[in-house]
């Protein structure tokens, strides 16, 4: 074979592997992340009155008191990518888990001012302003990054199953007793739910990790 042959192979298979990557780039599916709103939700965990929503849900405005006193509003969201979680701080089950892996998703996106971190006490009659400020010192809750919120139970149960669509009813005489579910919430920018996570598996917050940064792009 000649040098002059040689050389053509080489070129038609330099240019047969760009037309392969080509092709490839162009059919690869593009990274997506739906919309979520009460429809597209298990019921069990959605208040009836939005159930048939199938469209334009966003997060309803809120006013709770975080672990240093301090009134936290949607403003303080705005514009913002966050994860929001429900628990309470004396839950002996799911919470030590979910509670764990939030602080490892705190410290993956603390240098980032896009995303921040919210949970709201679904016992907020125990969970006071210094419990809170004493678990979240525990933790290593970083002000700036996180708040653990307390308030009115019944706005936070509204809340949980008109906003975030995350708690179940718990039993039948207890209108405002509260079932909080392992859930993370990430919500856009936009104020809509882009993903639901089980916050007691590390492997699931880490791939929430990655639709948040994929969401800081968009």
């Amino acid at each position: 074979m000649t040098t002059k042959n040689k050389k053509y192979i080489i070129f038609l298979g330099l240019l047969l592997t760009l037309v392969f990557l080509s092709i490839y780039t162009l059919t690869k599916p593009k990274k997506t992340l739906p919309i979520f709103n009460p429809r597209d939700i298990n019921p069990e965990l959605v208040d009836s009155t939005i159930q048939h929503l199938g469209y334009n849900h966003k997060i309803e405005d809120f006013a709770f008191r975080n672990q240093n006193g301090k009134i936290i509003t949607q403003k303080d969201y705005e514009g913002k990518v966050y994860v929001a979680d429900f628990f309470f701080t004396t839950c002996p089950t799911i919470c030590p888990k979910m509670t764990d892996n939030m602080v490892w998703l705190q410290n993956q996106i603390k240098n980032n001012d896009k995303i921040k971190l919210v949970s709201f006490s679904v016992t907020p009659d125990m969970d006071s302003v210094p419990v809170l400020k004493k678990y979240a010192e525990e933790k290593g809750v970083i002000d700036s990054k996180w708040n653990l919120l307390t308030g009115d139970k019944k706005d936070i149960y509204y809340l949980a199953r008109k906003s975030f669509l995350v708690v179940k009813t718990g039993s039948p005489d207890e209108l405002y007793d509260m079932v909080h579910t392992e859930n993370f919430v990430l919500v856009d920018q936009k104020k809509r739910i882009r993903g639901f996570y089980d916050g007691t598996n590390l492997e699931e917050v880490k791939k929430l990790l990655e639709d948040i940064n994929f969401l800081c792009q968009e």
